[in-house]
């Protein structure tokens, strides 16, 4: 009997049958579906489920069932992050003073120097806990780091890719239990299309700031979701909407926000 991880194998047995029946579904759109069927929150999560062997802790704050975790490989130390959502690809400056989250930098920088920056659900949580931070954040490497006066820590860190966690434990300071985060339609015509009209909003926007700047780099972009995660990295929207791009695998999807989001800005301005 198949159970959720044959998801591919339904999904594309769900795609020929209702062909047959002159219905037409994308591969993305019928992972989703499937994912949906089978009680997960989305493609993602299924798909870190899937990939996830070893038994964990229960954990009421996890969206992945508790029969599956990822290897003790994929366990990084946690940065929560107040007020800021990081996309990959990106250098980018912290400053972090909370006990458990310097904690957690040092542990990073004596083994392998990775972390994993995620944002907080509320930037006025000073001890955030699993229910208080979003399911996805970003794999990032300690690049440097410069101890100031008041205690404080002050990081520059390289981002990298996508990461769902599975599974978060709090003592004696944060650290996830990660899987892959699956992207979609990548490179899809659709994709194309929609990256070279973001290019057209970047060009015609090419003299404000920080789009000057993405100009320049968006010249020697070439795919579209490395495109769409420039773009929305200097997005002038909320917090939850740019959480919502960052969890966004779907290429096309995104790139559809990251348009609409742009028109928005552009009729505001």
């Amino acid at each position: 009997m198949r159970d959720f991880r044959d998801a591919k194998a339904i999904a594309q047995t769900l795609r020929e049958a209702l062909k047959m029946k002159s219905v037409s579904l994308t591969h993305s759109e019928s992972l989703e579906l499937v994912a949906t069927i089978l009680g997960f929150r989305d493609w993602n999560v299924l798909s870190a489920a899937i990939q996830s062997e070893v038994q964990p802790a229960a954990n009421p704050g996890s969206t992945i069932p508790t029969t599956v975790r990822p290897a003790a490989q994929n366990q990084l130390p946690v940065v929560p992050l107040r007020d800021i959502v990081l996309f990959p690809h990106l250098n980018v400056p912290l400053i972090v003073g909370r006990a458990k989250t310097i904690h957690a930098v040092e542990r990073a920088v004596a083994e392998d120097r990775r972390i994993l920056a995620v944002t907080q659900r509320r930037s006025a949580d000073d001890n955030p806990s699993v229910a208080d931070l979003y399911g996805v954040g970003l794999t990032a490497s300690v690049v440097d780091l410069m101890k100031l006066n008041d205690g404080s820590i002050k990081l520059l860190i390289k981002t990298f890719t996508r990461a769902t966690i599975v599974r978060l434990v709090e003592a004696p300071f944060l650290t996830a239990e990660i899987a892959p985060f699956d992207e979609l339609r990548g490179q899809d015509e659709e994709a194309i299309a929609l990256s070279r009209a973001v290019l057209e909003m970047v060009f015609a926007a090419r003299n404000s700031g920080q789009i000057s700047f993405l100009y320049d780099q968006s010249k020697e972009i070439t795919k579209p979701g490395t495109l769409a995660d420039a773009v929305a990295a200097i997005l002038t929207c909320d917090i939850r909407q740019k959480q919502d791009l960052l969890e966004t695998g779907d290429v096309v999807s995104r790139l559809q926000k990251i348009l609409a989001l742009m028109k928005t800005d552009q009729q505001a301005a």
